[in-house]
């Protein structure tokens, strides 16, 4: 059976056509370790690591020498709180989260607070969203650290994160945020919020490969990394910080699809935008008052719908669905559970059982969506 209309966005994202090309010689042809010297194979695999470490770093306007190559933002959002509040520790053990996070946030605090530390989990309002209000609020003596997440996965909320780093930057505390989901889907440009230490990309989330992803890391005004311990032990590896052969073929693609997503982000943002609006149109005029949308009206990463069919449960609605589109009853990570993003803006565990998520890529048209129409 042929799937017609892929809407789960949020959770993957198929390869671009010319990322896969892009990636094919490194595959087939160019396989060499970026780590050996002198022969062919070897410096072209490390040329062309350089050539996307620039590409992404054009895509979130910073310098190149602060992008670091990980399988992904699991292991981005882990690395960078781990290491960190490792490093950070003899200052201060007070650490600072939301209780929205994605799972690769959340439990890393949960195991740090078993190592001693801290935490505060900072509660969204009904918008699925912190005010910098409440974050400066939660500051302590002892604060040095927090992650909080740029844009959420299942209601497209996003946070005030310059003004919340701008506290961070005047309160000398390290600010980390997972902006898996908003790459290539809103402007971001780093070098206009300085307070802002870290951020975690993966590719899969925006027409890249999956099981690669990077690192933003902040140099200082020396050039320097923040102190901060591997999380990987080994060759040394991307300036001794994350060890491990570097897969080439997929930094590649990494560096292509980031390229892709520069040169076209304007547009993407407008059909985001415009077939989100249209969606919304269709899905009211439909169902009327059976259906309760849950995402903000502004504020928000385009594309990303999350929609109540009242009355209906989401896992028999959604396996209904599959055979002419595929869309998800929630986060891909944890989707056998239900939502602690929707239960954290006060939505029952009923309201949440009858929720799906629709995610939108820029590259269907309108037409696509009429399908909604027939259901």
């Amino acid at each position: 059976m042929i799937l017609l209309l892929y809407l789960d966005n949020s959770a993957t994202t198929p390869i671009h056509q010319e990322v896969k090309d892009a990636m094919l010689p490194f595959i087939l042809e160019q396989f060499g370790n970026p780590s050996s010297k002198y022969y062919e194979q070897a410096t072209t695999a490390k040329e062309a690591v350089k050539v996307a470490r620039s590409q992404v770093a054009k895509l979130i306007n910073c310098n190149p020498s602060e992008i670091l190559f990980t399988s992904g933002s699991t292991e981005s959002n882990n690395f960078v709180i781990k290491g960190i509040t490792d490093q950070q520790k003899t200052k201060g053990r007070h650490i600072i989260t939301t209780n929205v996070e994605h799972p690769s946030v959340l439990e890393v605090f949960k195991f740090l607070e078993t190592l001693g530390f801290e935490v505060t989990i900072l509660p969204v309002n009904q918008e699925g969203r912190i005010t910098a209000n409440q974050f400066k609020d939660a500051l302590k003596p002892e604060t040095i650290f927090a992650s909080i997440q740029w844009g959420n996965n299942e209601l497209g909320s996003l946070n005030p994160i310059e003004e919340i780093a701008k506290i961070s930057l005047t309160n000398k505390i390290f600010l980390h945020s997972d902006a898996t989901q908003v790459i290539g889907k809103i402007e971001v440009n780093l070098e206009e919020i300085p307070g802002l230490n870290s951020i975690s990309i993966s590719a899969h989330k925006f027409f890249g490969p999956k099981g690669v992803g990077a690192l933003f890391l902040r140099k200082d005004q020396y050039e320097l990394f923040p102190s901060i311990t591997p999380l990987l032990h080994g060759g040394g590896q991307e300036e001794g910080l994350r060890s491990g052969t570097l897969a080439v073929h997929n930094i590649v693609g990494l560096g292509k699809a980031s390229e892709i997503a520069s040169k076209n982000l304007t547009g993407h943002i407008d059909q985001l935008n415009s077939l989100e609006s249209y969606l919304v149109g269709v899905l009211k005029e439909k169902f009327g008052s059976n259906i309760k949308f849950n995402q903000p009206s502004s504020e928000k990463i385009p594309g990303i719908i999350s929609v109540q069919f009242i009355g209906l449960n989401n896992e028999i609605l959604v396996k209904r669905l599959s055979p002419i589109m595929a869309v998800s009853t929630g986060s891909a990570c944890s989707s056998a559970k239900p939502s602690h993003v929707l239960a954290s803006i006060g939505l029952s565990l009923n309201e949440i059982r009858q929720t799906i998520r629709i995610s939108l890529s820029p590259y269907i048209e309108k037409d696509d969506l009429n399908i909604f129409k027939n259901l």
